[in-house]
């Protein structure tokens, strides 16, 4: 059996390419996943960033909702950036009407928190388990967490802020390392599903 990883990237909205890219340099199969019969054939799974709303109605429009959440409760892998750390979430405070979260990790986070699009900025982030010095985050109208549980490790925190927080094998960040070239946040997720394949 091969050691290379199938790791989908769910392709309902936002920033899928540069996701598959990333992936793809950190040595992993990686693949869009619209439906549930694909979500069945990945070893894990990565959320991107894009608009959180959106993201999670068409997720209950495209019948995703109900199997990402059995998934993810059974330990399959999950990375979020951005809108992906909103929907991996188990609270959002301010919730758009009709907005649902998959869940994962213990936090409650705050959607736009950073600013809106205009305030958008990229940063060092240190994030613990991964050397080489920090990594560059950039942030788009990007949540923070105000909050975690007892079980969520916080990973990375900027401006006084959470961004960056892991619960067994889920991950959420909330910058998008797919847009800068540097791929080590995606290689740390690979290694997370190469642990649990």
């Amino acid at each position: 059996m091969s050691d290379t990883p199938v790791i989908g990237v769910l392709a309902l909205q936002g920033d899928v390419r540069e996701h598959l890219i990333a992936l793809a340099s950190a040595d992993a199969l990686a693949r869009p996943v619209r439906r549930p019969e694909e979500l069945a054939e990945v070893d894990g799974l990565v959320i991107p960033g894009g608009e959180s709303t959106t993201m999670s109605k068409l997720a209950v429009l495209f019948g995703m909702m109900e199997p990402l959440r059995e998934r993810v409760r059974a330990g399959m892998p999950v990375y979020g950036t951005c809108a992906g750390m909103i929907l991996l979430a188990e609270k959002i405070l301010d919730p758009r009407s009709g907005q649902e979260t998959v869940g994962g990790i213990d936090m409650i986070v705050r959607r736009n928190a950073f600013g809106r699009q205009n305030e958008s900025f990229e940063a060092a982030v240190e994030v613990a388990g991964i050397d080489g010095g920090p990594v560059e985050g950039v942030f788009i109208r990007a949540p923070w967490v105000e909050s975690v549980g007892a079980e969520a490790e916080v990973i990375a925190e900027h401006g006084g802020h959470i961004v960056a927080v892991r619960q067994r094998n889920v991950l959420a960040t909330s910058f998008h390392p797919e847009l800068t070239g540097d791929h080590r946040v995606h290689a740390l997720f690979v290694e997370m599903v190469r642990a649990v394949k």
